[in-house]
């Protein structure tokens, strides 16, 4: 007798899954800046600083689309430390008018370009010089790396503050490259120390043996290899440095040592506002407060950006 096995057609037609995973999609990778973009877009710290940033960046490349009164032309004979309209949104009497008879508001609006101009550009120039010297020093090491070291030592030793006011005071007359020059000669020493701490740690990574070890050469290794993976420590703190060389930038020209007129910016109109503090309050307090909110939108974002690059924050 012969006992007959049904088998499921289903068994034999349908194709049976590789347990070897050789028909399944390789997944995408994920770089950490990636990772870093997709906690960025969650954060509202990063959402508000970021609309903050956005917003003056557009008061600085197109003022006109904010005020069409002139920053420079005043009218002592209606407008002397003329009073906010605090209802007249966006008009020339928003803010009221200064000594001089301008609309404040209008020179806030124009006073942005100077003011966020120098700390792009410091941001920019300290990168580059405190990134090279960090880079150099880290990769190379030994003498190299000392001397580099103590000349960083020696620069970050003077105070920042008082040691551009020095140099500052050397010039017979100063403008927006000068205070540039001037904040960059003392400013780059903390990137550089970052840099050279995170170029020491990439360094001793696997990758950068094996890439040796292929024979690759040194400005290879370094710029292919090296600065990407060191990038993050010096994009924070340089994210969060760009405020305070607003900042700076507004002290040294409330000092009268830093840009002066017929430049306009937020530190030239708040030393103009301190001699009617009493009397007209509002001249010195509106571009005090710019200054203050940018500072704040910068540190906001320069926290929001370590907070995301930090893997142990995740």
């Amino acid at each position: 007798m012969t006992e007959t096995l049904n088998v499921p057609a289903s068994a034999s037609t349908d194709p049976q899954p590789d347990p070897s995973g050789a028909d399944a999609k390789p997944a995408k990778g994920r770089s950490l800046w990636t990772d870093a973009w997709q906690d960025l877009r969650r954060n509202p710290m990063f959402v508000i600083s970021a609309v903050l940033i956005v917003l003056l960046l557009t008061m600085v490349a197109f003022p006109g689309l904010f005020t069409s009164a002139s920053p420079t032309v005043g009218d002592l004979t209606h407008h002397y430390q003329g009073e906010p309209r605090y209802t007249h949104f966006f008009g020339e009497d928003w803010f009221g008018y200064d000594t001089q008879g301008r609309s404040v508001w209008a020179r806030m609006v124009h006073g942005a370009r100077a003011s966020v101009l120098v700390g792009v550009l410091v941001t920019l120039s300290v990168t580059l010089v405190g990134g090279i010297v960090g880079l150099v020093a880290g990769y190379f090491g030994g003498w190299l790396d000392s001397v580099l070291s103590r000349i960083t030592d020696i620069f970050q030793g003077i105070p920042f503050l008082l040691g551009a006011m020095v140099v500052l005071t050397t010039f017979t007359k100063s403008n927006l490259w000068v205070v540039i020059a001037a904040l960059l000669f003392l400013g780059w020493t903390q990137i550089a120390r970052v840099a050279r701490g995170s170029v020491i740690t990439v360094k001793q990574s696997d990758y950068v043996h094996a890439a040796k070890s292929l024979g690759a050469s040194t400005v290879r290794i370094m710029f292919r290899h090296i600065v990407p993976n060191a990038l993050a420590p010096v994009v924070v703190v340089a994210t969060t440095a760009l405020g305070g060389y607003i900042a700076a930038e507004a002290t040294l020209s409330y000092l009268g040592i830093g840009l002066a007129a017929p430049a306009v910016s937020w530190g030239v109109d708040v030393s103009n506002g301190k001699d009617a503090l009493r009397t007209a309050p509002h001249i010195l307090i509106s571009p005090a407060v710019m200054v203050s909110l940018t500072v704040l939108a910068f540190i906001m974002l320069g926290d929001a950006v370590r907070n995301a690059l930090d893997p142990k924050s995740r």
